[in-house]
Protein backbone atom coordinates (compact mmCIF):
# COMPACT_ATOMS: atom_id res chain seq x y z
CA UNK A 1 0.00 0.00 0.00
CA UNK A 2 1.40 3.44 -0.99
CA UNK A 3 1.31 6.11 1.69
CA UNK A 4 0.32 9.43 0.14
CA UNK A 5 0.58 12.80 1.85
CA UNK A 6 -2.03 15.04 0.13
CA UNK A 7 -0.14 18.16 1.28
CA UNK A 8 3.08 17.01 -0.41
CA UNK A 9 3.02 17.68 -4.16
CA UNK A 10 5.82 15.19 -4.89
CA UNK A 11 3.91 12.43 -3.09
CA UNK A 12 0.66 13.21 -4.96
CA UNK A 13 2.34 13.35 -8.37
CA UNK A 14 4.32 10.15 -7.80
CA UNK A 15 1.24 8.22 -6.71
CA UNK A 16 -1.52 9.57 -8.95
CA UNK A 17 -0.03 11.77 -11.67
CA UNK A 18 -2.57 13.83 -13.63
CA UNK A 19 -5.49 12.34 -11.67
CA UNK A 20 -3.93 13.62 -8.46
CA UNK A 21 -3.66 17.08 -10.02
CA UNK A 22 -7.38 17.02 -10.87
CA UNK A 23 -8.49 15.92 -7.39
CA UNK A 24 -6.23 18.29 -5.41
CA UNK A 25 -7.01 21.32 -7.59
CA UNK A 26 -10.74 20.51 -7.34
CA UNK A 27 -10.55 20.37 -3.54
CA UNK A 28 -8.39 23.50 -3.26
CA UNK A 29 -10.71 25.44 -5.57
CA UNK A 30 -13.92 24.93 -3.66
CA UNK A 31 -14.04 22.61 -0.65
CA UNK A 32 -13.36 25.42 1.81
CA UNK A 33 -11.95 23.95 5.05
CA UNK A 34 -10.89 20.68 3.40
CA UNK A 35 -8.92 22.33 0.60
CA UNK A 36 -7.49 25.21 2.62
CA UNK A 37 -3.98 23.78 3.09
CA UNK A 38 -3.65 21.67 -0.05
CA UNK A 39 -0.91 22.49 -2.57
CA UNK A 40 -1.96 24.43 -5.64
CA UNK A 41 0.86 26.44 -7.19
CA UNK A 42 3.32 23.99 -5.65
CA UNK A 43 1.58 21.12 -7.44
CA UNK A 44 0.96 22.65 -10.86
CA UNK A 45 4.47 23.99 -11.47
CA UNK A 46 6.31 20.73 -10.60
CA UNK A 47 3.75 18.77 -12.64
CA UNK A 48 4.68 20.88 -15.65
CA UNK A 49 8.39 20.25 -15.04
CA UNK A 50 7.75 16.49 -14.92
CA UNK A 51 5.98 16.65 -18.29
CA UNK A 52 9.21 17.70 -19.99
CA UNK A 53 11.51 14.90 -21.08
CA UNK A 54 15.23 14.92 -21.74
CA UNK A 55 17.53 13.01 -24.04
CA UNK A 56 18.28 10.63 -21.16
CA UNK A 57 14.81 10.35 -19.60
CA UNK A 58 11.27 10.21 -20.95
CA UNK A 59 8.62 12.54 -19.50
CA UNK A 60 7.16 11.19 -16.26
CA UNK A 61 3.78 12.83 -16.86
CA UNK A 62 1.79 13.53 -20.03
CA UNK A 63 1.37 17.27 -20.67
CA UNK A 64 -2.14 17.22 -22.15
CA UNK A 65 -3.41 15.04 -19.31
CA UNK A 66 -2.01 17.38 -16.67
CA UNK A 67 -3.40 20.46 -18.46
CA UNK A 68 -6.83 18.84 -18.78
CA UNK A 69 -6.89 17.55 -15.20
CA UNK A 70 -5.86 20.94 -13.82
CA UNK A 71 -8.46 22.78 -15.91
CA UNK A 72 -11.31 20.43 -14.97
CA UNK A 73 -10.36 20.47 -11.28
CA UNK A 74 -10.19 24.27 -11.16
CA UNK A 75 -13.42 24.96 -13.06
CA UNK A 76 -15.58 22.25 -11.46
CA UNK A 77 -14.13 22.92 -8.00
CA UNK A 78 -14.81 26.64 -8.32
CA UNK A 79 -18.41 26.02 -9.32
CA UNK A 80 -18.96 23.55 -6.46
CA UNK A 81 -17.48 26.06 -4.01
CA UNK A 82 -19.85 28.74 -5.30
CA UNK A 83 -22.87 26.44 -4.83
CA UNK A 84 -21.74 25.54 -1.31
CA UNK A 85 -21.45 29.24 -0.51
CA UNK A 86 -24.85 30.00 -2.00
CA UNK A 87 -26.43 27.31 0.19
CA UNK A 88 -25.13 27.91 3.69
CA UNK A 89 -21.62 29.25 3.15
CA UNK A 90 -21.81 31.94 5.83
CA UNK A 91 -23.06 29.44 8.40
CA UNK A 92 -20.17 27.09 7.58
CA UNK A 93 -17.64 29.91 7.95
CA UNK A 94 -19.20 30.98 11.24
CA UNK A 95 -18.92 27.43 12.62
CA UNK A 96 -15.29 26.85 11.67
CA UNK A 97 -12.84 26.86 14.57
CA UNK A 98 -9.92 27.94 12.36
CA UNK A 99 -9.25 31.69 12.69
CA UNK A 100 -7.08 31.56 9.56
CA UNK A 101 -10.07 30.45 7.49
CA UNK A 102 -12.25 33.27 8.81
CA UNK A 103 -9.54 35.88 8.24
CA UNK A 104 -8.92 34.65 4.69
CA UNK A 105 -12.67 34.74 4.01
CA UNK A 106 -12.67 38.39 5.09
CA UNK A 107 -9.80 39.05 2.68
CA UNK A 108 -11.74 37.36 -0.11
CA UNK A 109 -14.73 39.62 0.58
CA UNK A 110 -12.49 42.70 0.54
CA UNK A 111 -11.02 41.54 -2.76
CA UNK A 112 -14.51 41.24 -4.30
CA UNK A 113 -15.50 44.67 -2.96
CA UNK A 114 -12.31 46.40 -4.05
CA UNK A 115 -11.83 45.06 -7.58
CA UNK A 116 -15.32 44.02 -8.64
CA UNK A 117 -16.46 40.50 -9.42
CA UNK A 118 -14.58 39.79 -12.66
CA UNK A 119 -11.15 41.13 -11.72
CA UNK A 120 -11.34 39.70 -8.18
CA UNK A 121 -12.20 36.21 -9.41
CA UNK A 122 -9.21 36.23 -11.77
CA UNK A 123 -6.73 37.80 -9.31
CA UNK A 124 -7.94 35.59 -6.47
CA UNK A 125 -6.99 32.42 -8.35
CA UNK A 126 -3.33 33.37 -8.03
CA UNK A 127 -3.42 33.98 -4.26
CA UNK A 128 -2.92 30.90 -2.04
CA UNK A 129 -5.69 30.18 0.49
CA UNK A 130 -7.76 33.11 -0.81
CA UNK A 131 -8.70 31.07 -3.89
CA UNK A 132 -10.14 28.34 -1.63
CA UNK A 133 -12.58 30.64 0.16
CA UNK A 134 -13.17 33.12 -2.66
CA UNK A 135 -15.71 30.96 -4.48
CA UNK A 136 -17.83 30.08 -1.41
CA UNK A 137 -17.62 33.75 -0.39
CA UNK A 138 -18.89 34.79 -3.84
CA UNK A 139 -21.83 32.42 -3.44
CA UNK A 140 -22.63 33.66 0.05
CA UNK A 141 -22.46 37.31 -1.11
CA UNK A 142 -24.93 36.68 -3.93
CA UNK A 143 -22.64 37.22 -6.92
CA UNK A 144 -24.78 36.54 -10.06
CA UNK A 145 -24.30 32.96 -11.24
CA UNK A 146 -23.61 33.87 -14.87
CA UNK A 147 -21.02 36.51 -13.93
CA UNK A 148 -19.34 34.17 -11.48
CA UNK A 149 -19.24 31.25 -13.92
CA UNK A 150 -17.67 33.23 -16.75
CA UNK A 151 -14.96 34.84 -14.65
CA UNK A 152 -14.11 31.84 -12.51
CA UNK A 153 -13.57 29.82 -15.71
CA UNK A 154 -11.30 32.56 -17.09
CA UNK A 155 -9.36 32.75 -13.82
CA UNK A 156 -9.15 28.99 -13.40
CA UNK A 157 -7.81 28.43 -16.90
CA UNK A 158 -5.30 31.29 -16.70
CA UNK A 159 -3.99 30.07 -13.35
CA UNK A 160 -3.68 26.36 -14.08
CA UNK A 161 -2.51 26.46 -17.68
CA UNK A 162 0.07 29.23 -17.14
CA UNK A 163 1.70 27.49 -14.17
CA UNK A 164 1.80 24.06 -15.82
CA UNK A 165 3.20 25.50 -19.06
CA UNK A 166 5.76 27.59 -17.15
CA UNK A 167 6.98 24.44 -15.41
CA UNK A 168 7.05 22.58 -18.72
CA UNK A 169 9.03 25.36 -20.39
CA UNK A 170 11.57 25.33 -17.58
CA UNK A 171 11.87 21.55 -17.62
CA UNK A 172 12.34 21.53 -21.38
CA UNK A 173 15.02 24.22 -21.37
CA UNK A 174 17.01 23.43 -18.20
CA UNK A 175 18.69 20.01 -17.96
CA UNK A 176 17.72 18.03 -14.85
CA UNK A 177 15.36 20.79 -13.68
CA UNK A 178 13.47 18.24 -11.59
CA UNK A 179 16.58 17.89 -9.39
CA UNK A 180 15.93 21.46 -8.22
CA UNK A 181 12.19 21.13 -7.57
CA UNK A 182 12.42 22.03 -3.87
CA UNK A 183 14.00 25.49 -4.35
CA UNK A 184 11.81 26.06 -7.41
CA UNK A 185 8.69 25.30 -5.40
CA UNK A 186 9.89 27.67 -2.66
CA UNK A 187 10.34 30.39 -5.29
CA UNK A 188 6.82 29.77 -6.65
CA UNK A 189 5.40 30.06 -3.11
CA UNK A 190 7.16 33.40 -2.53
CA UNK A 191 5.96 34.80 -5.86
CA UNK A 192 2.39 33.60 -5.28
CA UNK A 193 2.29 35.36 -1.90
CA UNK A 194 3.23 38.76 -3.35
CA UNK A 195 -0.39 39.72 -4.22
CA UNK A 196 -1.22 39.37 -0.51
CA UNK A 197 1.09 42.21 0.51
CA UNK A 198 -1.24 45.11 -0.47
CA UNK A 199 -4.16 43.39 1.28
CA UNK A 200 -2.11 42.84 4.46
CA UNK A 201 -0.94 46.47 4.40
CA UNK A 202 -4.51 47.67 3.98
CA UNK A 203 -5.77 45.47 6.82
CA UNK A 204 -2.94 46.69 9.11
CA UNK A 205 -3.77 50.30 8.26
CA UNK A 206 -7.47 49.71 9.00
CA UNK A 207 -6.65 48.19 12.40
CA UNK A 208 -4.36 51.12 13.21
CA UNK A 209 -7.07 53.62 12.26
CA UNK A 210 -9.58 51.87 14.50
Amino acid sequence: MIAVNPMDSASVLAAFGALGVLVVIFAESGLLVFGFFLPGDTLLFPAGVLCAGTAEQAPRLVLWQVLLGAAVGAVVGGQVGFLLGRHGGRALLARTSKPGVRETAARAERLLARYGYGKALVIGRFIPMVRTVLHPAAGALGVPTRTFTVWQIVGGLLWTQSLVLAGYALGASVPDADDFLLPLVALVVVISLLPLLPMLTEARRARRDR
